[in-house]
């Protein structure tokens, strides 16, 4: 029967536990090698603090020397290479300083060379546009282009909803403008003033459905009346088909309309058919009326111009 007050039962199995070594009894069984050991050691070193090599080097500091100097080396050459790295870093810095000042220099320069060419191509047109008006015999004033719209009221059916049909510009009955005065450029006819405002005023350009321009084709001098037709073109109306209309024939102004001096270029013909009775003749615009930036407007001479221009005296008071 188990008995716990048997004091074999609870020995511990000789052979299931085992010890390490125990250090101390090890050094005091091999004491005499350990005692060999240190004073050899310390021999050497008393040996290597008196023997000296080449140029009276001790040997300690031979073999110090020896066992450090793969360590220094590694050392020095990793402070030459971060020294490096740290004195390439700072260049591509300033490197890029100064990449990031001369963007912004070259882009002023841009900007400002931009707008030097704006001034000196405003200057020629300017220029164009004061010979154009010394060389004409009626009176105009120049006008600039402030805005333009797309008149949906006055838009033909089919017609390109993107095609400019007015302007607006920066004279007015301030200006002494009015109502049906001619628009025209050093290129040809642009339009008519269709409402005056105060500082401003309303162009009806020729592309648009409603205007009527009276015409003559210059070569065949065949009359007719420019409409505005589609995509930014015109059409000419009321020429029979048994007339020629050869393509690219230029066409001008008649004066027939009492708005337009007559002779100023209008457009050259891109296409003729006949039709019933007229001919289907598609005109492009001598203007293009998508860039304007300077206009002239064509002003009335006074009665007692008109009476000039036409030789016709004045009656005595």
């Amino acid at each position: 029967m188990f008995d716990p007050n048997v004091v074999d039962f609870i020995r511990p199995v000789p052979g299931l536990e085992r010890e390490g070594p125990n250090m101390p009894a090890i050094i005091r069984r091999h004491r005499s090698f350990f005692t060999l050991l240190a004073v050899v050691a310390a021999q050497v070193l008393v040996l290597s603090l008196q023997i000296t090599r080449n140029n009276h080097v001790p040997l300690i500091r031979y073999w110090a020397v020896a066992i450090f100097d793969p360590f220094e080396r590694a050392l020095g050459g990793l402070m030459e290479a971060s020294s490096h790295s740290y004195q390439t870093y700072r260049h591509l810095w300033h490197a890029e300083q100064e990449n990031q000042e001369l963007r912004v220099q070259l882009v002023t320069a841009q900007a400002q060379i931009q707008r030097l060419g704006e001034q000196a191509g405003e200057s020629q047109r300017l220029r164009t546009l004061l010979n154009f008006k010394t060389q004409q015999a009626f009176q105009t004033t120049a006008a600039e282009v402030i805005a333009s719209s797309e008149d949906a009221l006055h838009a033909a059916p089919g017609e390109n909803s993107n095609a400019i049909t007015a302007i607006f510009i920066d004279k007015g009955s301030d200006s002494g403008l009015s109502n049906d005065l001619a628009v025209i450029t050093p290129e040809g006819v642009v339009g008519k003033i269709l409402a005056v405002f105060p500082h401003s005023s309303q162009v009806l350009l020729i592309t648009d459905s409603s205007s009527g321009v009276g015409v003559t084709l210059a070569q065949s001098r065949v009359q007719g009346i420019l409409k505005g037709g589609t995509n930014g073109s015109c059409d000419l109306k009321y020429v029979m088909n048994e007339e020629t209309v050869g393509r690219g024939e230029a066409v001008v102004t008649s004066g027939l309309d009492q708005i337009y001096p007559k002779g100023l270029p209008v457009g050259t013909v891109i296409s003729a058919t006949d039709g019933m009775i007229y001919k289907n003749i598609t005109i492009k615009p001598a203007v293009d009326l998508n860039r304007l930036e300077m206009v002239l407007v064509v002003l009335k001479p006074p009665p007692v111009a008109e009476q000039q221009a036409l030789n016709i005296p004045s009656r005595p008071q």
